[in-house]
């Protein structure tokens, strides 16, 4: 390690630690030399190349066989020309909250696989894994060892006091933000932001940093080619504060870049934050020193809107006002996810009776909405909770409009400028598993349906909507990842042609190629005039300047 670069993780430990930064620092010393002789070859940074599939390990079942096993099988033989990456949601042991409250960090869910399985899986795709190193199960070895009182968990936790005013800490659900728990030196009251089997770490104690860093090193080394730090905003508390964003969380964020850019380089950070954009983009640091991406986490329910609203201009304007990012940052696209579609990421942006519209269209169509606790005693909406096919689409409108929507919502997607996620259900043309949520009481359940995979095999060619959905999506991407316009470093330019149309210039300056992504939101045929002429790639039809757009279609015009 460079003078420089020892000093600047030096400035981050005095800010975290004081007077105890030089022993921490020696302490990660000493994790980069244990992983030294395990140096992974760097890969290189993302292109038009990389989509990302988001999935369970067990999404796809298949009897007597071991899932991860199942997903590599299926993924190889219906999807290896489409995607290049996977990510795995958490496939460590777990108690609750599927698979987001971890027993053990360091092991694969024996119900899921083993390593064998995730490094085969690395072997065919790059992947991504779950970093959920903001909690823990309250079954997990470091907590039992807490409420035992072994000395060395002594601090990996946060003790509260249940009288202290934390009515301005951001909470993510409607639940206490403490929970009491006997521990052998009595009642405490500890720190649990998202449930009472999800016990947040105490990152004020230095040996739960050095243990997480030693995780993440584990992680990249055992086929991680990205790393996702989940609701990693949360991470550090403070008296008298949100408890969310602060310095000292982009602080560990950092440090948690630096170890994976000496140890395991080319391994990729990602964010999860599902909060306002400002807020979102801040984990980019200077663009060289944080996360390489971030979750784009006003594109679904804005693109959810635009189709609701058969208007695109909000959308459009969100687009105009995002700054470029460095060569080496980007975003993380999706549109649906194995949560809900956040609702908080377009403050600001929608109003408030828009926002209660969507809220009211998802429950006419079939889902649920999950609330946030706002810490004045009232709560909002945080998430809709459906899967984005049946968001776009009231269950009594036809097929036909159904699958149209939902290819021309996907084409925004894979048009706007970063590295688009396909969640699995979106890429299968999955419906709302409404007898999945009613049975678990989970509303989330609603989007984490189990699929048998020979039922799967069967339906992808007699369900007309799974059928039309999967292969029409899947050719899309596979058109998307030969255009080099598409690259995460290629230029955006919003075109603002007429409302009810989402479009944009793609410019990549390196080999000259345009493409001018064109897609209609709304129901009526829409003509306008556009200053770029060539071939669309979709259609393979030649364009010229006059653009006639049908309800929901979509164009790539190649320009010329």
């Amino acid at each position: 390690m460079n003078e420089e670069k020892k000093q600047k993780m030096l400035h981050k430990l005095q800010l975290l630690y004081g007077e105890k930064s030089a022993e921490v620092f020696a302490g990660i010393e000493s994790l980069l030399e244990k992983y030294a002789a395990r140096r992974c070859t760097p890969k290189p940074w993302v292109t038009e190349n990389d989509v990302i599939l988001i999935t369970y390990g067990d999404s796809i079942r298949c009897k007597d066989k071991i899932p991860l096993q199942t997903l590599r099988e299926f993924l190889n033989q219906y999807a290896k020309e489409t995607i290049t990456a996977v990510h795995i949601l958490p496939f460590y042991p777990y108690t609750s909250d599927d698979g987001f409250s971890v027993v053990d960090y360091r092991k694969v869910n024996p119900d899921l696989g083993d390593w064998s399985d995730v490094r085969d899986l690395a072997e065919d795709y790059d992947l991504m894994f779950d970093a959920v190193v903001n909690h823990i199960s309250r079954s997990s070895e470091w907590f039992q060892g807490y409420l035992g009182g072994e000395p060395k968990y002594a601090d990996f936790f946060l003790e509260a006091d249940p009288d202290e005013d934390t009515s301005m800490v951001i909470r993510p659900r409607a639940l206490p933000l403490l929970t009491p728990f006997e521990t052998k030196n009595g009642l405490k009251y500890i720190w649990t932001t998202f449930s009472e089997d999800q016990i947040d770490l105490n990152y004020k104690n230095p040996a739960v940093l050095l243990e997480i860093l030693d995780i993440l090193l584990m992680y990249a080394h055992n086929g991680a080619r990205l790393i996702r730090l989940d609701a990693i905003g949360f991470a550090w508390k403070k008296s008298g504060t949100p408890c969310m964003h602060l310095e000292e969380t982009h602080a560990l964020v950092k440090l948690m870049r630096d170890a994976l850019d000496i140890a395991a380089p080319g391994t990729i950070i990602i964010t999860e934050t599902n909060v306002p954009h400002q807020d979102n983009i801040s984990y980019f640091g200077n663009g060289y020193d944080e996360a390489h991406m971030v979750y784009q986490f006003p594109l679904p329910p804005l693109t959810l809107f635009s189709f609701h609203a058969k208007n695109a201009r909000k959308l459009l304007e969100w687009a105009a006002s995002l700054e470029p990012t460095t060569p080496n940052t980007t975003f993380f696209n999706f549109l649906a996810s194995h949560d809900g579609i956040g609702v908080r990421p377009v403050e600001g942006i929608l109003s408030e009776a828009e926002k209660q519209w969507m809220v009211d269209k998802a429950l006419q169509h079939g889902g649920r909405v999950s609330y946030k606790d706002n810490g004045d005693g009232t709560r909002s909406p945080y998430e809709l909770n459906i899967t984005y096919l049946d968001a776009l689409t009231h269950p009594d409108e036809s097929d036909e409009l159904r699958v149209k929507r939902f290819l021309a919502a996907h084409a925004i997607l894979l048009s706007v400028v970063g590295v688009p996620g396909i969640y699995i259900h979106s890429l299968l043309g999955s419906r709302n598993d409404t007898q999945g949520m009613v049975r678990s009481g989970i509303n989330r359940r609603i989007n984490r349906e189990k699929l048998d995979k020979d039922v799967l095999v069967a339906e992808l060619e007699a369900n007309p909507v799974r059928k039309q959905i999967f292969h029409q999506l899947s050719e899309l991407i596979r058109l998307r990842r030969q255009q080099s316009a598409f690259s995460p470093r290629a230029k955006q330019e919003v075109l603002f042609l007429d409302d009810r149309v989402f479009s944009i210039l793609r410019t990549n300056e390196e080999t000259g190629e345009q493409i001018a992504a064109l897609i209609n939101v709304s129901d009526e045929t829409v003509h306008f005039r556009m200053e770029y002429t060539g071939r669309d790639l979709i259609s393979n039809q030649r364009v010229d300047k006059q653009i006639v757009l049908k309800p929901y279609q979509a164009m790539w015009v190649k320009c010329s």
